[in-house]
């Protein structure tokens, strides 16, 4: 399954590629991703396949395809119907089947399908819902999550709040046999349920956002919990209609699996308006901290710090603060005075900005740096008070007032998520160094909320990146639009999970326009890792193109090879038939101008082995 294991760990037990002979390993096959049609393209694809018994599957453009995983041969594929949408960008799920039902691959689909097929021949699986459907409503876009007999689904909800359009990011649970629902959690509480006490007045009804949108769920098979995450309530930059710390916005929740009823909570960020979702789910261990077995979790997010919290309380392994921050000038917005900041670990990069942190020609090149001091000098400045800074208050007319935010809303780990070596005790996690920038500012009369984030570059999305390289029709330049602070843009950490200190922490990315001596870096980026019992981490993430093997004890990077695009998936390892580990892992253009400016559509699935 994605993540390898319900618990999340991504660690393989493989050994035939390890520290010593990684060296050497060679691409041995690849299969574009591209063929066979299919709607439009939005986003390029993301997918982890997944290999079971002898099979790999992973979604290609409009189709699922069913491959041989030592030689990239096509053994099946299914082309979706155009009126179901575009599969999943992101991986399916394998179910094993029982005595009434044959093995199942299940996927979901751009129309808010999830949808069933035999895993043995690549046929719709009619015993699945209707006729091999079930019409989700609210749309998921990832592999469900599948534990014994359920499958886990969120939510990809829009973040602007739409007067009377009500989508709910809860999470649900249907039957894997027969696509029926078995429940349902309420990520925004109703009256009478825990949470809704942090809400005023109606400010919860029919509200959006808070959505469980990340990859995937994990599941404590022993205490037979499961864990989602979630994202901000809407609107994600404005919080003045829903006052109060928001609940679960922003929030890891364990719940039991089988009914769905809540254990415990921890919200990470109260009252957001940074758009610091909780993407990715945790990674589970079992470690010895302070001489006592301790079940953990380790929850990281967009906001820039790993939570380490016992799995069966929720309560943090090594305390948490509830620290004073900065507060908003936007009229009506009443942030949270404290915010929740883990005593260990550290965070994992820039939490704050001062001007002499602006990149200089020295860090970079004299054009870089010209164009950056424009940039601020045109945005009026950049103010920043440390974590949790409020984006900057302009009225309508008044010339540009900016903050800077770190790490924004592209920053600290996305989606891609963590990878856990149980052996070692450590946690692995990619953070990007991407500012945000820009202001609230009131909107036109009608508009769907009051007031919206803006900035200098010219709409609230590009206000998610503090860029300066753009060609000649404004866009961004993909690899080429580099960050305006000083150097580390990206980072590979490995956080000792017992102890709460970093086992090491690397710049992880190049830039290869600039001379040797400058070139590293780091880059930003999507994706994860994954760990083997190899000693190895594997990673693409970066934007300069390259997949790398990375030593998990030490963090030196001991292979990497230049991909034709970057890797903004998580790779996978596996054993094929004839006992050899292969390692693969997906390229693709296209990106909102964090890979390449183009439009995607160039996608492989590239596959390395040992001579």
């Amino acid at each position: 399954m994605y993540n390898h294991d319900l618990a999340g760990t991504r660690y393989s037990p493989l050994t035939q590629i390890n520290t010593k002979n990684v060296g050497k390993l060679k691409q041995v096959w690849s299969f574009k991703l591209g063929a066979g049609g299919g709607e439009a393209r939005p986003y390029p694809s993301e997918a982890t396949p997944i290999v079971v018994n002898g099979i790999m599957y992973i979604p290609a453009a409009g189709r699922i395809v069913a491959l041989e995983p030592e030689t990239g041969k096509e053994l099946w594929s299914y082309a979706v119907p155009e009126d179901k949408g575009a599969p999943s960008r992101r991986g399916v799920t394998y179910w094993p089947g029982d005595t009434n039902n044959p093995p199942r691959i299940i996927f979901t689909t751009s129309q808010h399908m999830m949808m069933a097929l035999n895993a043995k021949t690549g046929k719709i699986d009619p015993g699945f819902g209707k006729e091999g459907e079930v019409d989700l409503t609210i749309p998921y876009n990832s592999a469900p999550t599948l534990y014994g007999n359920l499958l886990f689904v969120g939510a990809n909800v829009g973040e602007i709040q739409v007067a009377g359009k009500h989508e709910p990011g809860d999470t649900r649970a249907y039957d894997v046999r027969t696509g029926a629902k078995v429940w349902e959690f309420h990520s925004i509480p109703r009256p009478g349920e825990t949470g809704h006490e942090t809400w005023q007045g109606s400010d919860w009804l029919d509200r959006t956002g808070a959505n469980n949108w990340g990859f995937s769920m994990t599941v404590d098979t022993e205490r037979g919990l499961l864990y989602s995450t979630y994202g901000s309530p809407a609107s994600d930059f404005y919080g003045a209609d829903r006052k109060g710390n928001d609940l679960f916005g922003n929030s890891v929740v364990a719940v039991d699996a089988k009914t769905g009823k809540m254990k415990w909570y921890f919200q990470a960020v109260h009252h957001d308006v940074w758009d610091f979702d909780l993407p990715p789910a945790p990674g589970l261990m079992d470690l010895t901290i302070n001489g006592k077995k301790t079940p953990i979790l380790a929850q990281t997010g967009k906001v820039g710090y790993m939570y380490i919290l016992n799995r069966e309380t929720g309560e943090p392994v090594f305390g948490v603060k509830e620290t004073p921050v900065p507060q908003s000038k936007v009229p009506g917005e009443q942030l949270s005075p404290t915010q929740p900041i883990p005593l260990k670990p550290p965070p994992f990069g820039r939490m704050s900005y001062k001007p002499e942190d602006l990149v200089t020609a020295e860090d970079t090149t004299p054009e870089h740096a010209a164009a950056c001091r424009d940039l601020v000098e045109k945005s009026g400045g950049m103010e920043n008070f440390g974590p949790f800074t409020p984006y900057a208050y302009k009225k309508a007319g008044d010339p540009p007032h900016s903050a800077v935010v770190f790490p924004g809303a592209i920053g600290g780990t996305n989606w891609g998520g963590t990878a856990s070596d149980p052996k070692l005790g450590y946690v692995f996690a990619f953070t990007n160094e991407y500012g945000s920038i820009g202001w609230i500012t009131e909107q036109p009369e009608g508009s769907q909320v009051p007031f919206q984030q803006g900035s200098i570059l010219g709409n609230p999305f590009l206000s998610k990146f503090w860029w300066a390289r753009k060609d000649e029709k404004g866009r961004a330049m993909g690899a080429s639009s580099w960050p305006c602070q000083k150097p580390p843009w990206g980072r590979l950490t490995a956080v000792n999970a017992a102890t709460g200190e970093f086992a090491w922490q690397i710049r992880l990315g190049v830039t290869d326009e600039l001379p040797a001596n400058k070139r590293n870096t780091g880059r930003i980026g999507f994706s994860g890792p994954i760990v083997t019992a190899g000693g190895l981490v594997f990673i693409g993430a970066t934007n300069d193109k390259r997949f790398r093997a990375i030593d998990s004890r030490t963090g030196d990077v001991l292979w990497e090879t230049k991909l034709e695009y970057s890797a903004i998936a998580v790779p996978v390892t596996y054993r094929g038939k004839n006992g050899k580990q292969y390692v693969a892992v997906v390229e693709a253009n296209g990106g909102a101008g964090v890979t390449d400016p183009d439009p995607p559509g160039n996608e492989s699935l590239v596959v390395f082995a040992l001579p």
